[in-house]
Parts: C-alpha cells; structure tokens; sequence
C-alpha cells in the first residue's frame, strides 16, 4: 500500500467512507432507535418500550461502539492529511476529538444499565416499578448530558480542522469554513444544555449546520480529495515528514 504522501486520496476515501459511517451510525443510533424507544414525558412507557425491544436497544449500542472505533482512523489520517498546514494544531484537534471518543465510549455504559436492571429479577424485587422506570428514565438522560458533554470536545476539535483547512492549499476553503461552522455548532449546543437547558430545544436544530458540513466533508473526502499537485508542493517543503 502506498504511503499517503505518494498517494494522498486513496487515504482521503478511506477517511471519507469511514466519516460517512460515522455519520450514519450517528444518525441511526441517537434519532432513529432512542428517539423511537424514548418518551421523555412517559418513564413507564420507556422502560416499556426498552424492554421489549431490548435487542434493538443493543443494536443500537453496538452501532454507536462501531461508531466510534472508525473515529480512530479518521483522526489518524486528518492529522497526517492537515499536520503540513500546522503539526501543532492538527495534533491539539486530534487530542481533543480523542478526547470526545473516549467520553462517548464511557457514555455508552450508561446505556446498558437499564437492559441490566430490567433483565434481572434480583434488581426487578428491590424496587417498586415506578421507580426502575423513573431511573431508566434517570439513566437516559444522563445519558444525553454526556452526549453533549462528550461533543463540546468535539466541538473544538472541528474548530480546529476547519482552520487547517481553510489555510490548506490543498483543500477548498469552503471545506474549512463549513467545519468551523460545525465546531461552533456543536460548542452553542452542548454548552446551552449544560448552561441552560430550558433554552436546548430553541437551540438543537442548529446542529443541522454540523450536520450539513460534516457530510459535505465526508463527501468531499471520498470524491475530490486533495488538490494532488498542491498537496505534493507542500510536501515536499519538508515542513511536516
């Protein structure tokens, strides 16, 4: 396999595809399987619901773990894509997006604790079943806070990569633009809910711009790539490898 110095893009359509299963997992994950199973006025009924549709609950843990496994080899090949722009910021964006997995991946156990609860009759005895549903539905939502917890890094992660790429010679400048679009996104999001959670419904459909821009990344990744005679000028001023 060729070095991503010789050959740049086939390394951005491996990002590229990957990113787009991130973004997929993402999607199926928080809207499609817990905004189907969740009722956040009716504890009961979600306890209910995730009961009964237990392999479904699993399923979509599993799709979020698959989630963020491919986070790993997208950051690696961001930074060996974005490191000739500045090594120090490309390093700083990739702390902080490691920092957003591992966040995440923690979050995930919050997700498997009413599956535990409601699965075993020794836990099932020791509480009323109004109260398992009330810390089912406890457990949800501290999920959500870590979610947006978790997203505040990534939040600045995005910032980060916009900028390398908006002064990357090698990649659009609109690229850039739309992913500091999608950093600051996230951060007024996340950062409302933790602050002000009464405001993060008026808030949340500001995430369609994260959305918008990391799937025109992800596409941009896997059909253009990088502009190859400006990505071989820059490599070869030896400013990075």
């Amino acid at each position: 396999m060729k070095s991503i110095i010789d050959s740049p893009n086939t390394y951005t359509r491996i990002a590229g595809i990957a990113y787009l299963l991130i973004i997929g997992f993402g999607i199926t994950g928080q809207l499609f399987i817990r905004g189907a199973l969740v009722d956040f006025d009716n504890a009961a009924l979600t306890a209910s619901n995730i009961l009964e549709a237990s392999d479904i609950w699993r399923l979509g843990i599993a799709g979020d773990v698959m989630m963020h496994a491919l986070d790993i080899p997208v950051m690696v090949i961001l930074y060996f894509l974005l490191k000739p722009v500045n090594k120090l910021l490309a390093l700083v964006s990739v702390a902080f997006n490691m920092a957003q997995t591992a966040v995440l991946i923690a979050n995930k156990l919050v997700l498997l604790v009413p599956l535990i609860m409601m699965s075993d009759p020794q836990y099932m005895s020791a509480f009323e079943s109004d109260q398992i549903s009330s810390q089912v539905m406890l457990l949800v939502n501290i999920h959500d806070y870590g979610f947006a917890l978790g997203l505040v890094f990534f939040g600045f992660a995005c910032v980060g990569y916009g900028l390398l790429l908006y002064c990357a010679d090698y990649f659009p400048r609109f690229i850039g633009a739309l992913m500091i679009v999608a950093g600051l996104s996230y951060l007024t999001n996340s950062l409302t809910l933790l602050i002000a959670p009464s405001l993060s419904g008026v808030v949340f459909p500001i995430l369609i711009l994260s959305l918008i821009a990391e799937l025109t990344f992800a596409l941009w990744l896997i059909f253009k790539g990088v502009d190859a005679r400006e990505w071989q000028r820059n490599v070869s001023k030896g400013v990075a490898y």
